[in-house]
């Protein structure tokens, strides 16, 4: 098994809605906003190649919504998914499974493109592969509440169906070997973290329970979160884990840094040592 951090781009989000209850003189330490009070975000996926698959973790944001829409999210820099998988070896048709860990537009945007220039036909970015989601997620997601539906594009998620490459993830388990599945709520229903043990180790996919290490703190819940109560109580049971069995914390949004180790300290878990992917 090998392990590959590939970003799809950045994007800024409002500092407050990131970080919720926690005032912005104590969050701007570790996340700088600029002058509108937005903070850059990564969406950094993962490539996994395990024996003859090889797996997708979420798809970032796409290019399929207008001009309008990206100018609310400031998208900035080189990096986009396709280019990154390629820089590892791969391109988009070798991709045998995309899993998503849940369908909010900035993880599940890129699973599907437009045909061509003339943006007419909507088709699968990875046309090889079967896409994974919770049923619970893919419920939620296709009757969702007003507070969350401007989260949940119909155009990200029915062609996934219509067009035949949906597949469903019961709920518990391991999916596949080494691959193990942890599923919260709080954030949104149904959002599946992958736990992967490799070289000895634990990594888990934080998606959006602990999009970046500024996060790790226990009241630091975004605003953006369903059930922020429950997002506490989900994050307190992982990270005692974490700690206990040594995990390490891959970040989806952390916009510099990739993996962590934790500790434990008078004020609770916190960081250890932050290091790329490729390190461990």
């Amino acid at each position: 098994m090998n392990l590959h951090s590939v970003n799809s781009g950045h994007f800024k989000l409002d500092g407050g809605a990131m970080f919720g209850v926690v005032p912005k003189t104590i969050w701007s330490r570790s996340n700088p906003p600029d002058e509108n009070n937005m903070c850059s975000w990564a969406m950094r996926c993962m490539l996994v190649e395990m024996g003859n698959r090889l797996i997708l973790i979420d798809t970032g944001m796409g290019n399929k919504q207008s001009e309008k829409f990206y100018s609310y999210y400031y998208l900035h820099g080189n990096d986009t998914l396709e280019n990154s998988i390629r820089e590892k070896g791969y391109s988009s048709d070798d991709v045998t499974d995309v899993f998503l860990t849940h369908l909010h537009f900035d993880h599940g945007g890129g699973a599907l493109k437009f045909e061509d220039s003339a943006r007419k036909k909507i088709v699968p970015a990875f046309p090889s592969a079967k896409y994974w989601v919770s049923k619970q997620q893919w419920e939620w997601a296709t009757h969702p509440n007003a507070r969350e539906k401007a989260s949940f594009l119909l155009e990200n998620i029915f062609p996934l169906q219509e067009l035949g490459y949906l597949n469903f993830i019961e709920e518990g388990g391991t999916w596949m070997q080494d691959f193990e599945i942890i599923k919260v709520d709080g954030h949104t229903e149904g959002m599946m973290l992958p736990l992967i043990h490799y070289k000895g180790k634990k990594v888990l996919f934080c998606a959006d329970l602990i999009p970046s290490i500024g996060h790790i703190p226990l009241p630091y819940v975004m605003g953006y979160d369903v059930r922020p109560l429950q997002t506490l109580i989900e994050k307190q049971e992982l990270l005692l884990r974490a700690v206990r069995e040594d995990w390490v914390l891959f970040f989806e949004h952390d916009p510099t840094h990739e993996c962590c180790s934790l500790i434990e300290t008078e004020k609770g878990i916190r960081m250890g040592e932050h290091f790329l992917l490729q390190t461990i």
